[in-house]
């Protein structure tokens, strides 16, 4: 587990800009089960995530003009458990941290893996969102 000095000012990075935390497995279940879009943000302390996941995902939910109902993150090497489960919605996906989920009425309707985020610039990650957001929220 990473050392909450690290790891809470990248939390923080998204809580105070509206994001819900789920620590655990139930916070998971019970977000998923939410009416409407649900958008997963699985942060990392890696590079791909504070350079392009984290300021796209901003990006694209301060400047969406559809957005997603619930804005929701967990933290990959820290929140273990809370990881582990959104990962069971997640699947065939592999395992992927960074990596960007969206949900409606609890099923996933678009993912963006590491892969996709790394060396991506911040505003083709806000991009692919905000074309997300529009076909999937109200």
């Amino acid at each position: 587990m990473y050392p909450s000095e690290i790891v809470i000012p990248m939390k923080e990075e998204l809580t105070e800009n509206g994001f819900e935390e789920l620590l655990t497995p139930e916070e998971v279940d019970k977000a998923l089960q939410n009416k409407g879009t649900t958008l997963v943000m699985i942060n990392s302390v890696c590079g791909c995530s504070a350079g392009s996941a984290r300021p796209g995902v901003l990006m694209a939910v301060t400047n969406a003009e559809k957005k997603p109902d619930h804005l929701t993150t967990t933290f990959a090497g820290y929140d273990i458990d809370a990881v582990k489960k959104i990962r069971e919605h997640l699947l065939p996906y592999p395992p992927s941290s960074p990596a960007i989920a969206l949900f409606k009425d609890g099923q996933l309707v678009h993912f963006i893996e590491r892969h996709q985020i790394e060396g991506r610039p911040a505003q083709l990650i806000a991009g692919n969102l905000i074309a997300a957001f529009n076909e999937y929220c109200n």
